[in-house]
């Protein structure tokens, strides 16, 4: 088959990445063999490609918002999904099960897990393999290439919006708008919030205010009303400062992403008096990425995607690590 290596991670512009003939995975106990008809090129398989994260797999094919079709069963399958099923598969791909972090619900936080397009291949391939324990079923009414950025992008921006506590009705910041949050915001919107967007993208600012925000502005720039809570999803430490100076008394600012560049020194009067807080947001929970797919199921998402051919994949991440586009990158076959 067909697939893309991180031979020697660097900036994207410098090719870090190969693509080349492999072989098709063999699926071990427990496990299910993937034929990709869809994946989701999210910020963090650039953060892997780049070197950003630290090398877990030398020569790692990344992807993990994968649609795909089951093609075979490893041994030992006693699970829901069977030969010819649509599954999805996601970031988290292992945790133990048994340690303090997993008894108590939090299995995103567990020591020992492991993830797709990190730690394991991905879906920057033709097939792949995946726990048929961290396989989900998919919602109805979208296309593959629509399903698929909501397997990352959709359930982090979801677990980012629980870790707001965003009373309802509330007002909402979102400091960068790309993949995950133009779905973050939907889901705000359809529980009532009033939703104010910061980021320097044009497109974006448009895409917001087609999507039902109250405002958009610069990256920087203040909302026009104070906040109950805020999202950063862009990977820029230095927008932790206006964010938290947006926030009302008691408002809570939400960190997605796995990566952040350094937060400059807080003056504790401007930025976290009052009970401000920040809190940062670690992967996800199975239960997390079933309760946004029933969401998704029951209330439609737009889903704003850029197709790539399998063989552009190193084209789709220059244009997303460039900021030529809005919504999110799916290589389809």
């Amino acid at each position: 088959m067909h697939a893309w290596r991180v031979e020697r991670p660097g900036p994207i512009d410098h090719g870090p990445m190969r693509f080349t003939e492999v072989e098709v995975p063999e699926p071990q106990a427990g496990e299910l063999l993937v034929r990709v008809l869809a994946c989701g090129v999210c910020r963090t398989d650039l953060h892997v490609t780049e070197g950003d994260l630290p090398v877990h797999r030398a020569g790692v094919v990344p992807g993990h918002e994968v649609v795909g079709e089951v093609v075979a069963l490893g041994p030992e399958h006693t699970g829901e999904f069977g030969v010819g099923d649509r599954v999805g598969i996601a970031w988290l791909r292992h945790t133990c099960g048994r340690c303090r972090y997993c008894l108590r619900g939090a299995e995103n936080l567990c020591p020992q897990s492991r993830y797709t397009g990190w730690d394991a291949d991905g879906g920057y391939a033709e097939y792949t393999t995946a726990p048929a324990d961290f396989a989900y079923r998919l919602p109805s009414g979208y296309s593959d290439a629509e399903l698929a950025p909501l397997l990352c992008a959709g359930i982090i921006g979801y677990r980012a919006l629980e870790r707001t506590s965003l009373p309802i009705g509330g007002r909402l910041g979102i400091y960068g708008f790309g993949g995950s949050a133009h779905l973050a915001a939907q889901v705000a919107l359809a529980r009532g919030a009033e939703i104010h967007v910061m980021t320097r993208d044009s497109a974006a600012q448009a895409l917001a205010l087609t999507l039902g925000a109250s405002s958009a502005q610069g990256a920087a720039d203040p909302p026009p009303v104070a906040l109950d809570a805020a999202i950063l999803f862009a990977p820029v430490g230095d927008l932790v400062l206006p964010a938290l100076e947006s926030l009302d008394r008691g408002g809570i600012l939400s960190i997605a992403g796995i990566h952040l560049s350094d937060i400059p020194a807080l003056n504790y009067q401007r930025h976290l008096f009052q009970e401000k807080e920040i809190r940062s947001v670690t992967a996800n929970t199975r239960d997390d990425a079933r309760d946004f797919l029933a969401f998704a199921g029951a209330h439609h998402l737009e889903v704003t995607v850029h197709p790539y051919p399998l063989a552009a994949a190193d084209r789709a991440l220059k244009d997303l690590a460039h900021g030529r586009f809005t919504g999110a990158a799916v290589l389809v076959p």
